[in-house]
């Protein structure tokens, strides 16, 4: 699979929406993919997380990247974290 390299707003978003790098690259490989605006990709996964998330506890967190696929690499344009 080619490599994955995260824009600076993917970057920033991850961590402020409480999802790891590694988090972000598993779901770009293995997660469900959808399609988004602009000929983009939406990868969603879940991961179990039983953790608190600004005051609140949370079984899932769900991390869902925004990819744009290149000839040879796969962008991350911005990182959404969902907690159920």
């Amino acid at each position: 699979m080619k490599p994955i390299r995260l824009s600076l707003h993917a970057e920033l978003r991850r961590g402020k929406r409480g999802a790891s790098r590694s988090e972000v690259e598993e779901a770009v490989r293995l997660g469900v993919r959808e399609p988004a605006k602009l000929g983009k990709v939406l990868c969603r996964r879940n991961f179990e997380y039983n953790s608190v998330w600004q005051g609140r506890h949370f079984a899932i967190k769900q991390v869902a990247p925004v990819i744009a696929e290149e000839d040879d690499e796969i962008v991350v344009v911005t990182v959404y974290v969902f907690y159920f």
